[in-house]
Parts: structure tokens; sequence; C-alpha cells
């Protein structure tokens, strides 16, 4: 079992930096991913990022590569989302999310991933 907090959310203008924060306790199996997806109003959950906790390989979106940057502090077992440049279609509840992985591949499907966080809201304002 892994519980995840996530924090940081917010309401920020068009431009904006926000970091979202999301705490793991339980398992943490140096294998082991963690993921950012996020849900807007009406659409299905889609992946963000993701990082595994041994040697931070790491896989991005499309939509947000080169303005958000995902970390992992391994001492603290918590997982970062640094966004940057926010913009109004970044708004969503974004999800942090725990994989159990044995090969190589950095997940990006929801199903893939076994534990989930309650969601901090992110809202852009333009």
């Amino acid at each position: 079992q892994v519980q995840l907090v996530e924090s940081g959310g917010g309401l920020v203008q068009a431009g904006a930096s926000l970091r979202l924060s999301c705490a793991a306790s339980g398992r943490t199996v140096s294998w082991d991913v963690m993921g950012w997806f996020r849900q807007a109003p009406g659409k299905e959950r889609d992946f963000v990022a993701a990082i595994r906790w041994s040697g931070g390989f790491t896989n991005y979106a499309d939509s947000v590569k080169g303005r958000f940057t995902i970390s992992r502090d391994n001492a603290k077992n918590t997982v970062y989302l640094e966004m940057n440049s926010l913009k109004p279609e970044d708004t969503a509840v974004y999800y942090c999310a725990s994989a159990r992985t044995t090969g190589w591949r950095i997940p990006a499907a929801t199903y893939e991933y076994d534990w989930w966080g309650q969601g901090t809201q992110v809202t852009v304002s333009s």
C-alpha cells in the first residue's frame, strides 16, 4: 500500500508558476514510478509527467514539455511538479499516482498506476 498526499495547488494568472508536491508513505520501492496526471471538468484524466525513484528517469506529455519539470527527493519520499508559464488550459485537478514497474519503460496510462492521491486543484486565469 502507498498513501499519497498532494499539495501546492491554487489560483494563478496565466504565465505564473506553481510547484506541486506529493508526499508518499508506505511502500516506496526504488523501481516504482511516481506520476502526475490531470483531469479537467468533463474530460478524461491525462498523463502529465512521471519519474522513477531510482535514477530519476522521466517521461513527459508533449503538452507540458519545456514548461513542467518533475523531480523527486528520495530522502523525503516526495515528488514535485514545477509548472512554469502556466496557461488557462492547464486548469485541472492534478493527481499524484504510484506505479509498480518491472521494466525500463516509464508508464503513462492511468491503468498502469496502482495508487492515487486525492488531487489538488490548479486554476489558471487568463
